[in-house]
């Protein structure tokens, strides 16, 4: 399917927009993150809740404060903590096993797609967010919930993996390639937990105009 830029650089605009308006503003967001701090929250909002995240958050990185704190401790610790937000056994043995390779690393964080890629628990969501939040590169934050909205506006995927879909992969690529690749990747995901939700609120959608749904 061919993507009209115009069409992108639509969406871009009102993206940002809409989340110099309404865009959440998390703890992580708004305070100067080190490396450590950027993998571990990325970790902890896979298929959990940004909302309850933030109450936990705090707490979790005053206890691990970098990896050896992690390695330090034990997986059924790591998992007692890690109770209050639920995959919590799953959740521990992926911390640990990454921390063991970060040490292994000396903390230093891979530049590049192949090299993350060769890091245990490093999937291609939590590379992307390295890449985007650590080393600046425009790689999009993409989930089911960041899919919903580029299917929703500008055509359904092939593939039931997004992984995998060249489709999708190119269309989130070409979205967040701005030079405020952060503040639309931030503004899609906001704007698919308060909008464009499983049952969408497409009377207050501000893309509606153009939207393929």
């Amino acid at each position: 399917m061919r993507i009209h830029k115009k069409k992108i650089q639509y969406f871009q605009n009102i993206i940002l927009e809409w989340y110099r308006e309404n865009g959440r503003d998390f703890i992580w967001r708004k305070t100067p993150l080190n490396d450590f701090q950027v993998i571990i929250t990325e970790v902890l909002l896979q298929r959990t809740k940004a909302e309850t995240v933030e109450k936990f958050y705090p707490s979790f990185i005053k206890k691990y404060e970098t990896w050896q704190d992690i390695t330090a401790s034990s997986t059924e610790t790591l998992e007692e903590d890690l109770k209050p937000i639920g995959l919590y056994r799953q959740r521990a043995k992926r911390l640990y096993s990454l921390s063991l390779e970060m040490c292994k690393l000396g903390g230093k964080i891979p530049e590049t797609e192949d090299e993350l890629s060769k890091i245990p628990m490093i999937g291609q969501y939590i590379a992307n967010a390295i890449l985007l939040l650590i080393h600046d590169k425009r790689r999009p934050l993409l989930d089911t919930n960041m899919a919903r909205v580029l299917e929703r506006f500008f055509g359904k995927r092939k593939l039931s993996d997004i992984r995998y879909d060249p489709y999708l992969q190119n269309l989130a690529r070409k979205v967040v390639d701005h030079e405020m690749a952060k503040e639309i990747n931030w503004g899609i995901l906001d704007f698919a937990a308060i909008t464009c939700k499983n049952r969408p609120k497409c009377d207050v959608c501000m893309l509606k105009e153009k939207c393929r749904y």
